[in-house]
C-alpha cells in the first residue's frame, strides 16, 4: 500500500566519505528535507564502497523503518555498486532502463564529449524501479519498494546533482503518496538557547502530533518547524498559524524575529524592502561578513547603500571619523565605539539604519575584562541607537563568533525597525 514513510534512515555511501577526503553535507540536506515532509529521521550512516558491508546495512535500515534513502555509488567506475547491491537485497534483475540510455547518450553527443561503454551501465536499473531523471548529470536516481510499503530511495552523491534531484523528483514522488497535504512554517527565535526554548514550550505544544513542533538549532539561534497535516492545504495552513500564534505567547515569544525566512539578514531585507528604507554597515570584526550576507540577498539592491570595513583603528577615524579621544577613552572594542560606528555607517552613505560591529573574534586579542569572544553589536536609526554586548567566549570559534555577531546585529536591526512604526514616511516623503 503506498503511503508516505513516518521514519527513515539515512545512509551515504562512498569510502572517501569515510575516509574523510569528502566532507558529507548530503545526509544534513537530506534530514532537512525530509522533516519538511514531516518524515522522522531516525538515524545516519555511511558505509564504504563494499557491496557485502553495504547490503547488511540496508537490510538492518529497512527492518527498523519504512524509508531509507542512500546517497553516492550511482557512477560509472568498477566500486559503483550502489543500484547493484539494492536490487539484489529487493530481489530484482538489473535491465536497461532505455529512457535513461537515451538521456546519457544524448548528454554525451551535447557536450560533444565521446561516451564510453562504462557509461551504459548507469542505465541499468532494478526491474520495476521509478526512475528520477537526472538534469545536472548522467546518473539517474531511482526509487524500489517492496511489497509492504518500504522504500529505498537512492541518489546520486555530488550535491549539484543530489540537490534539485531531491527536490524535483523524489518530494513529488513522496507527497503523492501522502493521505492529505503537509504544510510547515519556520519560526526563528535568538536571544534565547535551545534548551531554554525546549523547556518554555508547554507540554502540550511540545506532545502535539498535529501540529507538530520540532526545535533545531542554527549558529546563535534556534528555528521551530511546525508542520501540519490535513486534508487540504488551507486546513493544514490554519493549524500551522494557530499553532504559530500560541508560539508567540510563550515566554519566548517576544524573540521571534521572524516566521518563514530563510535566515536573518533575508528577514531583514524584505523589511527594508517593505518600508522603503536603506541600510550601511560599519564593520571591525566581522571583517565584511555583514555587507556580504546582505548582498546574497537577491533583490537587495534596492536597500542596501554600502559599507565599510574599518579593521584598523586608523581606518575607524578616517573612513567613519571616530574621534580619536574617544578610541582612547573607551578602546576600540566598547559600546561606545560600536555606538559611534553605527552612527557613522548612517552618516557616511545617508542610510536609514546603520548596523556596526567590533569585537574579539579570536584567536587571538581580548583582555581579562574582554576575553576573546566579546563582540559589541551596535544598530542606529532615526529613532536613536542600541548596543548589545555579545560574551561568546565559551565557544573560542572564529566563523562562529563573526557569524553569530552579523546574524545579531540583523536581528537588533529588525527590533529596532519594529520601534520605528512611522520610519517608512520619511522615505515616502522624499520620493
Amino acid at each position: 500500500m503506498k503511503r508516505i514513510p513516518e521514519k527513515a534512515e539515512i545512509l551515504c555511501v562512498g569510502t572517501e566519505l569515510l575516509m574523510g577526503d569528502v566532507v558529507n553535507t548530503n545526509a544534513a540536506f537530506i534530514s532537512r528535507r525530509l522533516s519538511a515532509l514531516g518524515v522522522g529521521v531516525y538515524r545516519q550512516a555511511v558505509v564504504g564502497d563494499n557491496p557485502a558491508r553495504l547490503a547488511e546495512d540496508l537490510k538492518a535500515a529497512l527492518s527498523r523503518v519504512d524509508l531509507v534513502v542512500l546517497s553516492g555509488g550511482l557512477g560509472p567506475t568498477f566500486d559503483d555498486l550502489t543500484k547493484e547491491t539494492a536490487a539484489a537485497v529487493f530481489g530484482r534483475e538489473m535491465t536497461v532502463h532505455r529512457p535513461s540510455l537515451d538521456r546519457i547518450t544524448a548528454y554525451f553527443a551535447a557536450t560533444g564529449r565521446t561516451m564510453t561503454g562504462n557509461n551504459k551501465k548507469q542505465a541499468m536499473m532494478p526491474a520495476g524501479a521509478t526512475v528520477f531523471e537526472n538534469d545536472y548529470g548522467t546518473a539517474p536516481g531511482l526509487a524500489l519498494e517492496d511489497g509492504e510499503g518500504r522504500v529505498a530511495i537512492l541518489l546520486p552523491g555530488p550535491p549539484g546533482e543530489l540537490e534539485p534531484m531531491f527536490e524535483k523528483r523524489v518530494e513529488p514522488f513522496l507527497r503523492a503518496r501522502a493521505e492529505g497535504v503537509l504544510f510547515s512554517r519556520n519560526v526563528r527565535i535568538m536571544g534565547m538557547g535551545e534548551s531554554a526554548v525546549e523547556a518554555a514550550l508547554p507540554p502540550d505544544v511540545r506532545d502535539s502530533r498535529n501540529p507538530t513542533v520540532a526545535p533545531y538549532c542554527d549558529p546563535g539561534e534556534v528555528r521551530l518547524r511546525v508542520t501540519a497535516k490535513a486534508a487540504d492545504e488551507e486546513t493544514a495552513k490554519a493549524l500551522c498559524d494557530d499553532m504559530v500564534k500560541r508560539l508567540k505567547l510563550t515566554p519566548f515569544g517576544g524573540f521571534i524575529y521572524a516566521v518563514d525566512q530563510p535566515s536573518a539578514e533575508a528577514a531583514l531585507v524584505a523589511e527594508l524592502e517593505k518600508r522603503r528604507l536603506t541600510v550601511a554597515t560599519a564593520e571591525s570584526c566581522t571583517g565584511g561578513l555583514l555587507l556580504k550576507r546582505l548582498t546574497d540577498i537577491p533583490g537587495c539592491s534596492a536597500v542596501v547603500a554600502g559599507g565599510a570595513v574599518t579593521y584598523q583603528t586608523r581606518e575607524k577615524e578616517r573612513v567613519l571619523g571616530i574621534p580619536h579621544d574617544l578610541i582612547e577613552r573607551c578602546t576600540v572594542v566598547s559600546e561606545p565605539v560600536a555606538r559611534a560606528m553605527a552612527e557613522a555607517a548612517r552618516r557616511v552613505f545617508d542610510a536609514d539604519v546603520g548596523i556596526a560591529t567590533t569585537g574579539y573574534a579570536g584567536p587571538g586579542g581580548g583582555t581579562e575584562k574582554e576575553p576573546v569572544g566579546t563582540v559589541y553589536v551596535a544598530v542606529a536609526t532615526p529613532a536613536g541607537t542600541v548596543c548589545r554586548r555579545l560574551s561568546l567566549s565559551s565557544r573560542r570559534d572564529r566563523d562562529y563568533i563573526r557569524r553569530v555577531a552579523a546574524s545579531t546585529g540583523f536581528v537588533e536591526a529588525l527590533r529596532a525597525l519594529g520601534k520605528m512604526p512611522d520610519a517608512g514616511k520619511k522615505i515616502a516623503a522624499d520620493t
